[in-house]
């Protein structure tokens, strides 16, 4: 799949803000890689169908994932970024969540919360005042 993403993405770069001097005025190191998701290989379809609802918010109305680097000042080392934060939330969205077991409350723990609670009664109800006949 790694292959895959660097012959299907297209890099573009742009003039980033931040830090960075006259080098920020005159150097394009910002980079924005865009991914069509038709392009992708390797992918079953169940698996895209999961990357589309779980990076909703990252795929354009063209189905074209887009991931924006701009942390450093070298183009190089921003595209590599690129490159591995899209691999990773490609393969994190692809991914079957784990089924999730509900565990049952020991019984230990359930008697300690009653008596706990039958303490806490017992104190409140001795602070109460009792009419006297």
């Amino acid at each position: 799949m790694y292959q895959s993403i660097h012959t299907a993405a297209v890099a573009t770069f742009a003039r980033s803000g931040g830090p960075g001097g006259q080098n920020v005025n005159k150097v394009n190191t910002k980079v924005c890689l865009r991914l069509s998701l038709n392009d992708l290989q390797g992918l079953s379809g169940v698996e895209t169908a999961r990357l589309k609802e779980n990076l909703a918010d990252r795929i354009t109305g063209a189905g074209e994932l887009v991931i924006n680097a701009d942390e450093e000042r070298s183009q190089r080392i921003n595209l590599e970024r690129a490159y591995a934060r899209m691999e990773t939330l490609i393969t994190a969205a692809a991914r079957l969540p784990k089924h999730r077991r509900p565990t049952k409350l020991p019984r230990a723990a359930r008697e300690s919360r009653l008596q706990s609670k039958r303490i806490q009664s017992q104190k409140k109800a001795s602070r109460r005042s009792r009419p006297e006949e």
